[in-house]
């Protein structure tokens, strides 16, 4: 279990490492009130999908994906 970890901890800071977080567009775009709303729901939404496919393709059930799933989340808004 704590090569699971290891490895979903290792990957999971490679694609943080990759794009910025939803939290780094909105304000590289400068965006405020509604229009950061905006956007800030749709890039949530868009990773959370994202990475339900990832842990889907990796195989992960229960607590496994549901651990991957919040840190990929997390990392990919920035909150």
């Amino acid at each position: 279990m704590k090569t699971v970890a290891i490895i979903l901890a290792s990957f999971c800071l490679t694609t943080a490492a990759l794009a910025d977080s939803c939290a780094d567009q909105s304000a590289a775009k400068k965006l405020a009130g509604a229009a950061k709303t905006s956007f800030m729901t749709k890039c949530t939404k868009d990773a959370q999908a994202s990475c339900d496919s990832q842990a889907a393709e990796k195989k992960l059930a229960g607590a496994a994906k549901t651990s991957f799933t919040k840190k990929c989340v997390s990392d990919a808004t920035g909150m």
